[in-house]
């Protein structure tokens, strides 16, 4: 078979496996209060360029989403996203059931407009109604799509006239910010949102995402937050020693690099082909538009994610490519395509 169904099949990169290895059998405190953890953190706040930042390792995004905006929220709060959102679509309604409403805005290419949030805000203007405080994005979009920096302003002006936090769900933030023609940072994303998290399930690692929480008021107990969610693992080390290892040097900037150079090389021999696109995706997640008869064939040596249907007789497959994705496998499926 050729996967190419996610960017999480595989295990983890083997530079973080021998490092899961070779601290195996030293002793350390739980909870993440181990000095693995510590230096995880201070390498990423390094690369914020910033050390008034409060950093939590979870374990896996849905946790992460759930905790912090359970966290950040008053009881009658609610958030704003775009209809394709991971909140929405991906997450078995876990914000709902922590009480909070996802009011959810239509979006063909995934990214929410500044215009819908004051759209959204303004239709809800009593106590007789939720109130929106959260902005949830997600960077790359749950289509591949991408924010750039001046995206990003915008919606933190937005945010700031009604004074609505900006919450960045970044499970797939290494293959945003390693987009071709990409302008934004992760020093930008610690300047222009309050909390956003850094993937590391779907880059590289075995599992784990790092939370960043830029905003002070956003701060306080976070750690009884994550607790009471059941987020805070006796072995946290196991997610400090991960995250050492992707931010020691540039393993996390080069992985997804590698991802999206793989899907270039997919989508253009997908465009050779002659096959168009649900959207135009510049990272590792594709949405190529196929005959039903030649997705059936695939389906015999190809695994991949059916997405929607495309009329009577054509449908939307999702093709993912990952860290652990090589040439040759695309080829072959170009070959067997």
């Amino acid at each position: 078979m050729i996967y190419l169904i996610n960017d999480y099949s595989l295990g983890a990169h083997p530079q973080i496996m021998k490092a899961l290895s070779d601290t195996n059998l030293i002793h350390s405190a739980g909870y993440g209060k181990d000095p693995y953890c510590d230096e995880a953190k201070e390498l990423i706040k390094a690369r914020l360029g910033r050390s008034d930042v409060d950093i939590h390792f979870l374990m896996g995004g849905t946790q992460v989403n759930l905790t912090a905006m359970s966290a950040f929220l008053r009881p009658h709060h609610a958030i704003i996203a775009a209809d394709s959102a991971h909140i929405c679509v991906h997450e078995t309604g876990a914000i709902e059931a922590t009480g909070h409403k996802v009011i959810s805005c239509p979006s063909p290419d995934g990214k929410i407009q500044p215009s819908q949030i004051e759209e959204a805000y303004l239709l809800h203007k009593d106590e007789h109604m939720v109130k929106p405080k959260l902005v949830y994005i997600s960077n790359t979009t749950e289509v591949g799509t991408v924010y750039n920096k001046d995206e990003l302003q915008a919606l933190r002006s937005m945010c700031d006239k009604y004074g609505l936090y900006l919450y960045a769900d970044g499970a797939r933030l290494g293959c945003a910010l390693t987009a071709p023609g990409c302008s934004l940072t992760l020093e930008d994303m610690a300047q222009l949102t309050d909390a956003f998290y850094i993937g590391g399930t779907k880059n590289g690692a075995l599992f784990g995402e790092a939370l960043v929480i830029t905003r002070p008021e956003l701060m306080e107990d976070f750690r009884y937050h994550i607790k009471q969610r059941g987020g805070m693992m006796a072995k946290g080390r196991l997610l400090g020693i991960q995250f050492g290892e992707l931010f020691r040097d540039n393993l996390y900037f080069d992985l997804a690099r590698h991802a999206n150079g793989t899907a270039v090389l997919l989508k253009n021999g997908l465009m050779g082909g002659g096959y168009e696109f649900l959207v135009d995706s510049p990272t590792n997640q594709l949405f190529p538009i196929l005959p039903n008869m030649v997705v059936d064939h695939l389906r015999q040596q190809v695994a991949f994610e059916d997405w929607q249907a495309a009329g009577d007789r054509a449908s939307v497959i999702r093709l993912v490519t990952s860290w652990g994705t090589d040439e040759e496998e695309v080829m072959e499926f170009l070959r067997y395509l």
